[in-house]
């Protein structure tokens, strides 16, 4: 009753909402919606009336409802659709305001943009708000590479320019920057970062105006594709000189002043576990038996900050960076090779300076004691993930040559089930998403994609990192100083609701209700679908209902970890954050903890996490890209083969489906041809209208490859149909081609007729000047 209640109050809006200037009695509205009788006349006034008092609309002395006046303006970001309508992002809790084509100002992909609401939001529905464009604040976009253009000789004589850049962007694609000749002149076919001079206006819609600042190398030349994605996204792979020059004034090695001051525990077991290819090891981890049946954990963080000095032309250039990037084949490294694979590296064997976590744990995983200090270290071996695991798992080979570490591995592995028996029993959410591995050669090729699997040691270490951020978080915490958290904060109750009547479609029921959420309850839908068909699926719908995770001066807690402090100490090799921490950790303990000190820290913390934050995602979103570039690269040779996977999600326009290999591509419903499908959004399915077949998120697909497009990092399906369903399709597919012929032979027979009336017309016009 309330659904059939709610739906007709969004009804009656949508009526004001479509015609805004336009006035309507109760029964007009009544007749508009095809509605009969006195009943329907009486809940029409009823939704009228709950209109009126929410607001949304006026009624006049004639009894005349028409929408109510909408004079707000807000300002936000324009996301540009590639058919050159956008959405404007103001608030993190309202829906995106639609602006349609011709309210877009010329506005382009990422434009700080004002915006005046034309249309208000349908709460009762899910029309969000419609706006206008009146003002461009800001260009987002003040460079952008593609692929150069030139023009010919006499066109540059002509124009004054040289040729033209064409972005791969889709949001971008259709805004063309013409090139200056005061800038360097590329070859055809080069990828170019340009600098935008001049951006769309009424005389030139589409177009800007630019030159060139540097050239990434012919577009098929190896690299040159992900630098275009790297570059696009203003992150910085090279040096200034300034930077590696001061890099190049640190020593190699340690020197006896950097001994003062701290701890030796070079004689400690100390080793570092990490992947095959690393190359920069920021943590090494010790653990030992005490007397009383607890365990000591010691981990070693390399002390970045000792290098690294506020304002100095390394810190700079890092918190600009914010992290280093991770691509398929490469690393854009935050700090130069000379630190991060150097000196500030946990080499075996040699002294490094290294801030320290020591905590001792109790059987049930709680730390009991802690002590966090400057000290040295030397590590005793460089492990990696697979040794580690082969070591666990009985491999005698192994075991032998690390006989004397073998111990200590095997206590490590006793620590982490503790460890991880208590986040598991406080509700920490335990994700196995499925990571790919994309194997390319010396050319940056993809070859293969590998699924990376995660055994003991990568969660052994996973779970000594966890526990020294929290550790130091609350340490700090606890001091009541001002300090950097990694916060997760609790979901949005609206996207709660949603993953609860998703699960519930799965028939999963899950514990408690959407308006008091606890991780505990994620955690019990993921151990249902545990090794399912579903469990892909139910994991991707909830990490899209669970917020960002960010930087915050604020102990906001981490919702996922299920923990009240948590920060990101571990990793200050490759993040900033972590590196701001040590600076904040050695200020406290050399400084003290005076207001002025804490003053000092408070100005800056705010700034700090936002910009970190931000740097965070524009690095993840260029790794995502290069990945979906190198798959939909791989896939390329592969059109025409078919594959088993799994639809991810179902929308009105087709579904994504996901391969065992993580590739995943669009099944375009218009190359859907065996039946008409309408999208049922509650099912989250399409569904045939003369067949009823069903396709449903979750639902495992047989598709075959129809398009592999790695320039716009695409990849496209078709199902894989029945003798019979191919049957109806192929009918179709005719019967689209031949609707088509039939409207291009219409459209010459027009243009045909047109031209002899236009040329009859130029006849009789000439006859009568004659005359």
């Amino acid at each position: 009753m309330e659904f059939e209640k709610n739906k007709l109050i969004s009804d009656v809006l949508e009526v004001f909402r479509q015609y805004p200037e336009r006035k309507y009695t109760a029964q007009q509205i009544t007749d508009f919606l095809r509605l009969h009788g006195t009943t329907a006349y009486n809940r029409v006034l009823k939704a009228l009336a709950v209109l009126e008092g929410e607001d949304k609309i006026a009624v006049n002395n004639n009894n005349q409802f028409k929408l109510a006046p909408i004079n707000q303006t807000v300002t936000g970001n324009f996301r540009a659709n590639d058919r050159g309508f956008g959405f404007v992002r103001y608030d993190e809790e309202e829906p995106d305001i639609f602006i349609a084509k011709p309210n877009t100002l010329h506005a382009i992909n990422d434009d700080e943009v004002e915006v005046k609401i034309i249309k208000p939001a349908n709460p009762w529905g899910d029309n969000g708000a419609e706006g206008k464009i009146t003002k461009i604040i800001d260009h987002g976009v003040k460079q952008l590479v593609g692929e150069f253009m030139p023009y010919s000789d006499v066109q540059a004589q002509k124009t004054g320019l040289i040729g033209y850049v064409h972005s791969y962007e889709k949001k971008l694609a259709n805004n063309p920057v013409f090139i200056k000749s005061n800038g360097l002149v590329p070859q055809m076919g080069d990828m170019v970062q340009v600098e935008i001079e001049s951006y769309p206006n009424d005389q030139f819609p589409r177009s800007m105006m630019g030159i060139a600042l540097k050239t990434l190398g012919n577009k098929n030349a190896p690299g040159v594709d992900e630098m275009t994605i790297v570059y696009q996204n203003d992150v910085k792979d090279e040096f200034p000189p300034e930077v590696l020059q001061e890099a190049q004034t640190i020593p190699d090695k340690l020197q006896p002043q950097d001994w003062q001051g701290r701890r030796d525990n070079t004689k400690q077991q100390v080793v570092t576990i990490d992947g095959d290819d690393s190359k920069d090891f920021d943590d090494a981890v010790t653990v030992w038996k005490l007397e009383n049946g607890n365990y000591h954990l010691g981990v070693h963080i390399a002390d970045v900050t000792h290098y690294v000095k506020p304002d100095s032309w390394l810190d700079k250039e890092a918190y600009e960076r914010g992290t280093s990037t991770y691509l398929v084949d490469r690393v854009i490294p935050m700090l130069p090779f000379r630190l991060s694979n150097g000196i500030c590296s946990l080499n075996p064997g040699e002294d490094r300076c290294t801030l320290t976590c020591d905590m001792e744990i109790n059987a049930d995983g709680k730390v009991v004691h802690h002590e966090i200090y400057p000290s040295v270290i030397r590590s005793h071996a460089r492990l990696t993930y697979n040794n580690v695991n082969k070591i666990l798992d009985g491999d005698e080979q192994l075991r032998t040559k690390y006989q004397e570490l073998v111990p200590m591995l095997e206590e490590m592995a006793q620590l982490h089930d503790i460890l991880f028996n208590m986040r598991h029993q406080r509700g920490a959410i335990d994700f196995e998403e499925t990571e790919a591995q994309i194997i390319v050669d010396e050319n940056g090729k993809p070859l293969d994609i590998k699924l990376r699997e995660r055994g003991t040691s990568e969660k052994m270490i996973e779970s000594f990192m966890l526990a020294a951020n929290e550790t130091v978080a609350e340490h700090y915490n606890k001091m009541h100083v001002p300090f950097l958290y990694r916060v997760h904060e609790q979901p949005d109750g609206d996207k709660v609701k949603n993953f609860f009547e998703i699960a519930s479609s799965f028939g999963l029921s899950v514990p408690g209700n959407a308006n008091d959420v606890t991780p505990k309850m994620f955690q019990t839908v993921l151990e249902k679908v545990a090794g399912k068909p579903q469990e892909t699926v139910i994991t991707t719908m909830l990490l899209r209902s669970l917020q960002q995770a960010k930087y915050s001066p604020d102990p906001l807690g981490h919702f996922g970890l299920a923990a009240t402090y948590y920060t990101h100490f571990t990793s200050p090799i490759r993040r900033y954050p972590d590196l701001m921490v040590h600076r904040m950790i050695h200020s406290y303990a050399d400084e003290g903890t005076e207001l002025p000190i804490q003053d000092k820290w408070d100005e800056q913390l705010p700034e700090v996490a936002v910009n970190t934050s931000a740097c965070e995602r524009k690095s993840i979103d260029v790794e995502r890209a290069v990945d979906d570039l190198k798959k939909a690269e791989f896939m390329m040779d592969k059109v025409g083969q078919e594959y088993d996977g799994v639809i991810n999600s179902v929308m009105s326009f087709g579904m994504f489906v996901s391969l065992e290999n993580t590739v995943e591509g669009l099944v375009h419903i218009s190359n859907m041809l065996d039946d008409y499908y309408e999208y049922h959004e509650k099912e989250l399915s399409l569904v045939g209208k003369s067949t009823h077949k069903t396709y449903t998120m979750g639902d495992p697909i047989k598709v075959r490859l129809i398009r592999a497009d790695a320039q716009q990092r695409q990849v496209d399906f078709e199902p894989v149909l029945t003798a019979e369903e191919q049957e109806r399709a192929d009918a179709e597919k005719q019967r689209r081609q031949e609707a088509k012929r039939s409207f291009s032979n219409r459209r010459r027979q027009n243009s045909n007729t047109d031209h002899k009336h236009k040329y009859s017309g130029n006849r009789s016009n000439k006859y009568e000047r004659k005359s």
